[in-house]
């Protein structure tokens, strides 16, 4: 078993990942988004079969070697889970949705993959991916009786909901989004979704306020790994520690594990079930819309929404935002949070006010904490590993940390 080697950044190790990593060209770069990314306790039975004996490394060698991955070819499946502690409230907060139960409105698609890939930010979820270089890849989420498929191959992006028997299309840009008129239309970029986008997300973010260490190794998917460690060394942060399980031939994570501060369970957890190396068969990236279904094409969603006023609202709420006065950022590393001003300095309504429906108020107090502290009074809305502190005076501090930690920093500021 490799020793726990250890390497605390400087900054050296992040700049080695960002100056060297490859593309992440077999990864469907239109995938999903988190969580983030990104946002993913799933596979505790697929992680370990039994430590492997491997050769010793170091963590910044573990980096280079994930880094320096360059596999254009996999196939396999990912089982993704992402468990943030949002409360449920059954068809509560859905009931406060325009058009709620009415299905898509003017403009959408239940194939496009702006919605269909957000659904990845809760819950557990099957992904089939495959990808053979750049221009082709497939993703496929896998329901009960149902499937999603988005396709990238060559000049063309495609969406197929089985359920429904719509399929969507789009051109594309050449970096696995699609583009129409004038570069307007876009699929998401989306949160990461394989092990890899999300090991170099967390990689990225690493610097002198983090550890990362080799804890050791493990089996992933029948495969020999290296686990690579990534801690903060502040106390504060929502996140206890981001384990990346790094195959030990190849250099591609297979394993991604966040686990919160206040322990239990992961907050996100993405894992190779399978996974094979070699060139997918060229099926897999051909598509063509099965007989009866209904086609949308990129242009005709745009042009829906302008015809709806859709796209006037859109740009009504991004013009709302211009009163923003920017965000201020307190703190660094994984402790640091967000300043916001809200346009008119408006706080949430006081309980009991009458201002906010009955409903709405339950969800909200289900969700928030009061506090105080020199900053004055507010409400706390916690999830496991993104906070938020809203003031009665209309100031919003949000970051990775911890109750306690917004509060400070909201002292802070005044």
């Amino acid at each position: 078993m490799a020793p726990n080697d250890s390497a605390e950044t400087n900054g050296e190790a992040t700049g080695t990942v960002v100056g060297r990593r490859k593309a992440a060209r077999y990864i469907v770069p239109f995938a999903v988004a988190g969580v983030a990314a990104a946002t993913i306790g799933l596979v505790p039975a697929l992680a370990d079969s039994g430590d492997p004996e491997l050769p010793d490394i170091t963590a910044q060698e573990l980096i280079e070697k994930i880094a320096a991955s360059d596999e254009e070819q996999l196939s396999g499946t990912v089982k993704i889970t992402t468990d943030l502690g949002i409360p449920s409230l059954g068809g509560l907060a859905g009931s406060f949705a325009p058009g709620a139960g009415q299905g898509p409105a003017a403009g959408e698609s239940s194939a496009s993959p702006d919605a269909k890939l957000m659904e990845l930010a809760s819950g557990t979820h099957t992904l089939r991916i495959a990808a053979d270089g750049p221009d082709k890849q497939r993703l496929s989420i896998l329901g009960e009786g149902s499937e999603y498929s988005l396709v990238h191959n060559g000049d063309d992006v495609w969406g197929y909901d089985s359920e429904s028997n719509e399929v969507y299309h789009a051109k594309s840009d050449g970096k696995g989004r699609a583009d129409g008129e004038a570069g307007k239309h876009k699929a998401p970029e989306g949160m990461p979704a394989t092990p890899k986008e999300l090991a170099e997300e967390a990689l990225a973010a690493a610097g002198d306020t983090t550890s990362v260490t080799v804890g050791g190794t493990a089996q992933v998917a029948g495969r020999d790994a290296y686990k690579l460690v990534i801690k903060p060394k502040q106390s504060g942060s929502t996140v206890g520690s981001v384990t990346v399980a790094v195959d030990a031939s190849t250099g591609v994570p297979l394993k991604f594990t966040l686990a919160p501060s206040s322990g239990g369970k992961a907050a996100v957890d993405a894992g190779f079930t399978d996974v094979d190396f070699a060139k997918p068969d060229a099926s897999s990236f051909s598509f063509t819309p099965p007989k009866g279904a209904e086609v949308t094409e990129a242009d005709e969603l745009e042009a829906g929404a302008e015809k709806d006023g859709a796209a006037d609202e859109a740009r009504k709420d991004l013009s709302a935002l211009e009163g923003f006065k920017g965000l201020d950022v307190i703190g660094e590393g994984w402790t640091a949070v967000a300043e916001i001003d809200v346009p008119g300095g408006a706080g949430l309504p006081a309980q009991g006010s009458g201002d906010v429906p009955a409903q709405a108020q339950q969800f909200l107090d289900a969700l928030g904490d009061k506090v105080t502290g020199d900053f004055g009074s507010g409400t706390v809305f916690k999830t496991r590993l993104v906070n938020a502190l809203l003031t009665d005076d209309g100031k919003v501090y949000v970051g990775a940390v911890t109750k306690d930690a917004l509060v400070k920093a909201a002292d802070t500021a005044k």
